[in-house]
Parts: structure tokens; C-alpha cells; sequence
């Protein structure tokens, strides 16, 4: 019964790092892969450089985008660099 008592405080601390650390952790991550899987031309996003541009073209093959940062200035981004979409384009009709 003695041993049991001491593994006690152990199962808490785990609990609560679980439920403070590790459990939000994982929601954020699950929903900045959807945000990266979701990207689209058209999108204005921010990259974690602070780079304010719209997304000119999605390359699936190399997992880049390309961000139109300026009129004719375009820059090649990795897509899991992209924070944040400002706003997002209506889906294309079929």
C-alpha cells in the first residue's frame, strides 16, 4: 500500500503536464497542418518571417508555395513556414 502512496504525486504531476503541455500542443499542431494542407491561390498569408504576401502558386511536389510579395516580385516559401491566411479565396466552381 506504502508503494502505491508514493507513485501517487508521480500519476498527478503526469496528468496535469498532460492536460497543460502536451494536450494543447497537439490541438495547435493538428490545426496548423490543416491551415498548411488548405492553402490555395489567391490566399493572402503571413509567413514566420513576417512576410505579408498572396499565394501565386501551390507546388505539392516540393511542399512550396510561391507568395507574390509585391507587383511582379514572387518568392518561393516551404509551406509549413506559412503562421497565418489573412483571407481566404472562394474555391474555384467545377
Amino acid at each position: 500500500m506504502e508503494g502505491l502512496t508514493s507513485l501517487v504525486p508521480l500519476i498527478l504531476v503526469f496528468l496535469i503536464m498532460y492536460f497543460l503541455l502536451i494536450r494543447p500542443q497537439q490541438r495547435k499542431l493538428r490545426e496548423h497542418q490543416a491551415l498548411v494542407a488548405g492553402l490555395r491561390r489567391g490566399d493572402e498569408v503571413v509567413t514566420a518571417g513576417g512576410i505579408v504576401g498572396k499565394v501565386t502558386r501551390v507546388r505539392e511536389a516540393e511542399n512550396e508555395v510561391d507568395v507574390e510579395i509585391a507587383a511582379g516580385v514572387s518568392v518561393r516559401v516551404v509551406r509549413s513556414t506559412v503562421t497565418a491566411v489573412r483571407s481566404k479565396t472562394e474555391p474555384v466552381k467545377a
